[in-house]
């Protein structure tokens, strides 16, 4: 990938002059908040910023005008489309947090959802999923406590060209894993001998589900296709294969404690754990999986023999960079189904490189790590538009700040460490500036073992000190894409959420981003909206 680039103050100068040629169309995803709709209304003298160019470096300054430029586009009346205000920001940043609280004692205290539209709509989804075993699946040995258990769900979904695809995840992808999980869980009764199914298995059947879901959304769709009586109704069947989706699902048995991530794309699972002085450490639990990732780059050659193109410059035959996703099937398809599609209905050309398809698998990476409710350990799951941003440690570190502001788990002991008593005390709680993240850099990722590096700090040419974090906000993931956006540049922050789609995606992907915290709450058995840290009449019960 090709990035110009810019310094910070660049930037954001950039992005205040450009929204000024944008007249805001009706915006379903409400992207402009409080926009005036009449520009009589408007003061005669408001602050604005201008670019300024000199010696090749840009920067802004303040002017006054008698109102922010405006533009009429397809016969609607004007509107003022200018940079939006911090607390505008503000509130476009938490137009979509949700945030619940799980008090079930079964090692899940809390979790915290975020989305952040780029593309309009936005084309990454999100799914949970709490599901109580039966007793019938329940085994005899009276050590592992209640007859029943809890399996929870939390899915990441990041679409490419389109939404449909992960759209159709959100819908299926849950109910397709859990439903070959009963089946392993359910056969494992059959052998006295065996207390859970085989760590094997367990990945066997969510592996299956993957696949079972992939086939029935790109060739199962071809046939229902076949039978439609019209061209639209051939269209809502193949638009989750024709669009496509990396997918990233957790899936957390209270039982076992053990935590799976299936990984199918570039998405990506972090695990935050508390060290003993009080610091966090943090544990990648996926591998970005691209046509630049070295492991897949030699399976895909492997795979398909003879073609040296199969991986082109970081990407899938020369253009998809995913090398594990959903849907996509024009990497999927024999070269005579594409073309009897794109005869019959509708479609793009076969790519000129195919010759073996598949060349893309949905078949996810699976790894499994213990919790520790008892430690406070906590995993964030998010699209790659937030890893293009902040390092695993930035991550880590950050929900650790914020933590000690907003404790979600009463019965976990405090630290004492040197760390917490600095960074509370003489503050009174806010964010110091001079204040290193709680986070054990030691490992920080480079980019040559499987995680990519944050893309975007070269391009926006931001400085990797510590100072340029903030805490601002109760829910930990709008916490995150804060501070993916600049944090304490709040010129930054404005402008990278002013810009409208599609110019907003040069800059910034969509956003999702999900926190769940683990620890040893009280057991009501509800799982309820945390409404101090979630939008108006968006929380609900998401388990």
């Amino acid at each position: 990938m090709y990035l110009r680039q810019f310094s910070a103050a660049a930037i954001a100068s950039l992005l205040a002059t450009g929204v000024w040629y944008y007249r805001a169309e009706p915006d379903k995803q409400g992207d402009v908040a409080n926009s005036p709709t009449n520009t009589n209304d408007l003061p005669s003298s408001i602050p604005r910023r201008k670019p300024v160019v000199e010696d090749d470096q840009f920067f802004v300054q303040e002017l006054a005008s008698s109102g922010p430029i405006t533009k009429s586009a397809d016969g609607q009346s004007t509107s003022p489309h200018s940079m939006l205000t911090p607390e505008e920001a503000t509130q476009k940043l938490r137009r979509l947090e949700e945030s619940y609280r799980v008090p079930r004692g079964r090692g899940v205290v809390r979790y915290d959802i975020v989305q952040l539209p780029s593309n309009n709509p936005i084309e990454d989804d999100h799914a949970e999923k709490l599901v109580e075993t039966s007793p019938s699946l329940a085994v005899s040995d009276p050590s592992v406590g209640s007859a029943t258990s809890d399996w929870m769900f939390w899915s990441v979904f990041d679409g490419h060209s389109g939404w449909t695809t992960s759209a159709k995840l959100r819908q299926v992808l849950t109910s397709y894993v859990a439903r070959e999980l009963y089946t392993t869980y359910k056969a494992a009764l059959t052998n006295p001998s065996l207390l859970t199914p085989p760590a094997a298995s367990i990945d066997a059947a969510m592996k299956h589900g993957f696949l079972k879901c992939d086939h029935d959304i790109v060739h199962e769709s071809i046939v229902k296709a076949q039978k439609a009586n019209t061209k639209s109704a051939a269209a809502d069947l193949l638009g989750p294969a024709l669009s496509g989706s990396c997918a990233l699902l957790s899936f957390y048995d209270s039982r076992s404690k053990d935590l799976r991530v299936a990984c199918t794309g570039d998405s990506r699972a972090v695990l935050g754990r508390r060290n003993s002085n009080g610091t966090w450490s943090a544990k990648p639990l996926s591998e970005d999986q691209t046509g630049g990732t070295p492991s897949e780059m030699a399976r895909l050659r492997a795979e398909h023999p003879g073609e040296p193109n199969v991986v082109a410059h970081g990407r899938i035959l020369g253009g998809l960079e995913p090398s594990r996703a959903f849907g996509d099937a024009r990497y999927k398809w024999a070269r005579d189904i594409q073309e009897m599609v794109n005869k019959n209905w509708f479609g793009r050309s076969p790519l000129a490189l195919l010759k073996t398809p598949p060349y893309v698998t949905a078949e996810p990476v699976i790894t499994t790590t213990k919790v520790l409710p008892e430690k406070g350990d906590f995993v964030v799951l998010a699209t790659d538009g937030l890893w293009e941003m902040l390092t695993n440690e930035e991550v880590v570190g950050l929900v650790g700040r914020w933590l000690e502001e907003n404790p979600v788990n009463l019965r976990t002991t405090p630290s004492t460490s040197s760390w917490t008593q600095s960074f509370l005390g003489g503050s009174g709680g806010k964010a110091n500036p001079d204040m290193s993240l709680p986070v054990d850099k030691a490992q920080e990722e480079t980019g040559g073992s499987g995680q990519r590096s944050p893309i975007r700090r070269q391009q926006w040419d931001i400085k990797t000190g510590d100072e340029r974090f903030v805490v601002e906000d109760r829910n930990a993931a709008t916490h995150l894409v804060r501070n993916a956006l600049g944090g304490r540049d709040r010129d930054l922050v404005c402008g990278l959420l002013t810009l409208p789609s599609p110019r907003a995606r040069s800059y910034r992907d969509d956003l999702t981003v999900e926190v769940i915290f683990f620890g040893e709450g009280e057991a009501t058995g509800e799982v309820v909206a945390n409404l101090e840290a979630s939008a108006p009449n968006i929380a609900r019960p998401k388990l």
